[in-house]
């Protein structure tokens, strides 16, 4: 352990052993974005309150009212206001996973935010369909974008090109006017089970469609 090389040294006979996998912390943050982009309210189970602290530090600083304690993740309705600046980084930085979904919800947040996620380029897929829903954005470079809101968007078809900009979308879709369809479904739901079902739980109004 913290080196570059790791020695096993192994046995005639492995034994069972049982181990707990914990929560999803980037899928407990996109409900919490869901919801906090619709105006709910939201309470996420099984997500460690020490994973969910990095996720949880930006969108506090957009006036997200939010708690995580034990195993649950807690997001209030809020009235959003813009942020400085969102960087991504190395664990335990902010995610570069929840980018997509976090430049949405500055779209509702009143004033400017700087999104920069400096691990990848161009990882904001959605750019141009966030425009086309009428989202003020301005890319300043393949890593830093300028959402300004707050700006209804308006529904249309939608392109889930990659599974965490798909998931953004449909957020984005939940919040505008009009209908948004998104294509195809089964990009996001390999990253988030039952997604039609659970969003029909909260209260959204969505269907599957051959």
């Amino acid at each position: 352990v913290g080196t570059p090389t790791i020695r096993v040294e192994g046995v005639a006979r492995c034994k069972g052993a049982t181990h707990r996998l914990q929560g999803d912390y980037v899928e407990a943050g996109s409900w919490g974005v869901v919801a906090a982009i619709t105006g709910g309210d939201i309470t996420v189970n099984g997500a460690r309150a020490e994973d969910m602290e990095v996720i949880a530090a930006p969108l506090r600083q957009m006036g997200l009212a939010c708690q995580f304690e034990d195993e649950r993740f807690s997001v209030a309705s809020s009235t959003l206001t813009a942020t400085r600046r969102i960087t991504t980084g190395l664990w335990p930085g902010f995610p570069s996973d929840m980018v997509s979904l976090v430049t949405v919800l500055a779209t509702q947040a009143d004033g400017r935010t700087l999104v920069h996620d400096w691990l990848y380029e161009l990882r904001l897929f959605a750019l141009e369909q966030l425009s086309a829903m009428r989202a003020d954005l301005f890319l300043c470079d393949p890593h830093r974008i300028i959402v300004s809101g707050p700006k209804k968007l308006k529904g249309r078809l939608l392109d889930a090109r990659d599974l965490r900009s798909g998931m953004a979308l449909i957020a984005a879709a939940l919040a505008a006017e009009g209908e948004s369809r998104v294509t195809p479904l089964e990009t996001v739901e390999r990253g988030y089970a039952s997604l039609v079902e659970r969003l029909r739980g909260l209260g959204a109004t969505v269907e599957r469609e051959d």
